[in-house]
């Protein structure tokens, strides 16, 4: 990347950042999650650093998310797990590589769920939890989706001592709008 490109990551992750700090302020979930829809959908269309490819960004829609659903935010209490550690594969030379530190366990759909908690172990260090559910592949990308990426400011913060689980906010990762990702 040159510096041009770098300084518009910058700004990009400023803007995730700023929204997510946004959202986690709004007491509303249903309104902050229709302005995350709203901000997410405009720096896809014209941001520099968008994932998405320049030609689908000039008839961009939005981006597909399922409508609103108040008992997809819950709550969920954080247990430590053993760490195993994790490679991911990446868009670069060498995976990217997680460890497990903890689980969240919480209620959804009147089942008791877990999904795991990953610590980036690369510079500065951050808190990631994907997941794949049935839509996997079907009606969302393949791979999976994010609940919380840290080092992209994806992040819902805390109830007490619980940590804020809205499936409503569920992404994608950026190599489900292009393969270069």
């Amino acid at each position: 990347m040159n510096a041009a490109d770098t300084f518009d990551l910058l700004d990009w992750k400023r803007r995730v950042f700023g929204l997510y700090a946004e959202v986690r302020a709004d007491a509303d979930p249903e309104r902050a999650w229709q302005r995350w829809r709203e901000v997410r959908d405009e720096l896809f269309r014209s941001h520099p650093q968008s994932a998405l490819l320049p030609e689908r960004r000039t008839t961009f829609a939005g981006l597909p998310v399922f409508p609103w659903d108040a008992s997809l935010r819950v709550t969920a209490a954080v247990e430590a797990a053993p760490e195993e550690r994790v490679e991911i594969g990446s868009s670069g030379a060498e995976p990217v590589v997680f460890t497990r530190f903890a689980r969240a366990r919480f209620e959804l759909a009147g089942a008791e769920r877990s999904l795991d908690l990953f610590w980036l172990e690369g510079y500065g260090g951050g808190v990631f939890l994907p997941f794949r559910d049935a839509t996997s592949g079907k009606e969302t990308y393949g791979g999976g989706r994010y609940l919380l990426d840290t080092v992209k400011g994806a992040d819902l913060g805390m109830d007490g001592d619980r940590m804020v689980l809205d499936f409503n906010f569920a992404f994608h990762p950026s190599c489900a709008h292009d393969p270069r990702w």
